[in-house]
């Protein structure tokens, strides 16, 4: 990660606010570039710290004199951000800094949350200072509160990431859609209660934004994106509350990163109220929040500086291991439950298996878990393989995932219908349960 690339998405309008971003911009980068000399020495790292935080405090505020002097209506919410960053974030920071010597691992944690903080400061909260701000909902009726949710999350992730981000699923339960990282976040509010929110990024749409952010393209997740993902979901919790007028009612208490296995077990012990899953065209993105009881006791705490960088080695630890076990992910859909139960048993301790009675479900369920492999009856009723297949095949976010064909028939017309839709092939019905397992095996084998 060489420097953070500053283009004109960031410039919000005021010219001498848009110079000092462009400042902290730069000495962001003057560190990024220093931590990758094996020269550096503690006291430049200290010196290089102090300055950017000088500058930090200094363009708080002067910001905050400018706020002022327009009247901005949000002044008290701006300045509440502005102050949990200089007199919370940074101080523990610095304190992490000091007691590990300045270690490249913890000059890294530094780095990324300032990364993360930047982004979040000059495209969520200063936007709002010159009217370019997402959509403010006042009152609206419990029932239309998930719709507003879905806006309010589709408008943040246009105008920061420039994602084009569109709901596929309300009903998301943690269908593994491929490798992932989770963000989870435990808020107190008011009258004691307790919110668990967990925002779960796929990992090429998490490398996706971090190139946007850095123009540069990344091959896989490490304890610096860990970190920028990690402040910036929590800029994007503060600016959905802040949508919804709810800053005052909730205080950031505790996080984790979560592996797709503890994403699980946390669906289990407490249902969502609200579980979005949304795709962006580069990745998916869900939010999940639910009312939070026993999960307060299985996370770890969010601002106790001793604890992050564990917290992001062992979740690179255990997220690797995971991601190595998991298996191809196949999707029979067949409306013979005798047959699907057949081809299950048949592949289920090689690949991880899901099924569908019906093209309806097939369809669904496609979306969601996002396959390697789709074995589709040709013969089904109503909607048949083929029409199934055409649909997969006019979606684009799902059109390029391979589909075989499980047919009775193996007649040349049924063959040649199907072609100009691209299947991978045929398999018979017919055929000895090795042979079928061979060439679910061979094609794998063959994409590797």
């Amino acid at each position: 990660m060489n420097q953070i690339a500053w283009d004109d998405s960031y410039n919000i309008g005021v010219d001498f606010i848009d110079e000092e971003h462009k400042g902290l911009f730069s000495r962001i980068n003057k560190l990024l570039k220093l931590n990758q000399t094996d020269e550096k020495s503690e006291w430049v790292c200290r010196e290089g710290v102090k300055f950017l935080k000088y500058h930090t405090a200094e363009h708080f505020d002067h910001e905050e004199e400018y706020m002022q002097s327009i009247n901005y209506e949000d002044y008290e919410t701006h300045k509440r951000l502005h102050d949990a960053f200089r007199y919370t974030t940074l101080p523990i920071l610095e304190k992490e800094l000091e007691e590990t010597g300045y270690s490249s691992e913890s000059i890294r944690h530094f780095l990324g949350v300032c990364i993360g903080w930047i982004v979040g400061h000059t495209k969520m909260e200063d936007q709002a200072i010159v009217g370019k701000d997402v959509k403010k909902w006042v009152n609206i009726p419990r029932a239309e509160e998930k719709d507003a949710l879905e806006v309010t999350i589709i408008q943040i992730m246009r105008n920061v990431f420039q994602l084009k981000t569109k709901l596929i699923h309300e009903q998301y339960t943690g269908e593994n859609f491929g490798k992932i990282v989770c963000c989870q976040f435990l808020y107190r509010g008011d009258n004691e209660s307790n919110w668990s929110v967990t925002l779960v990024y796929e990992d090429r749409l998490l490398l996706e934004i971090m190139g946007t952010i850095l123009k540069t393209d990344y091959p896989k997740i490490d304890d610096m994106i860990l970190n920028v993902a990690r402040y910036l979901s929590r800029q994007f919790l503060e600016k959905i509350w802040e949508s919804f007028q709810a800053q005052d009612l909730v205080v950031l208490e505790k996080e984790c990163l979560l592996t797709h296995e503890q994403l699980l077990n946390s669906f289990e012990r407490n249902q969502a109220s609200c579980s979005l899953l949304f795709d962006t065209g580069s990745g998916y993105f869900a939010f999940c929040a639910s009312s939070a009881g026993s999960i307060q006791e299985n996370m770890s705490t969010a601002n106790n500086y001793q604890n992050a960088l564990t917290m992001v080695r062992d979740f690179l630890t255990k997220n690797q291991a995971e991601n190595e076990s998991l298996k191809k992910k196949i999707i029979v859909v067949d409306d013979s439950e005798f047959l699907r139960s057949k081809i299950i048993k048949l592949l289920e301790a090689d690949y991880d298996v899901i099924e569908a009675d019906s093209s309806i479900s097939a369809i669904k369920k496609i979306a969601v878990n996002r396959p390697d492999l789709v074995i589709l009856d040709y013969e089904m009723p109503v909607c048949d393989g083929l029409q199934t297949l055409e649909m997969i095949r006019s979606d684009a976010d799902i059109a390029n995932i391979p589909v075989i064909f499980l047919t009775g028939k193996g007649d040349r017309e049924s063959v040649q219908k199907a072609m100009s839709l691209k299947p991978e092939g045929y398999l018979l019905k017919s055929l000895p349960d090795a042979k079928i397992k061979e060439v679910i095996d061979n094609f794998f084998a063959k994409q590797e």
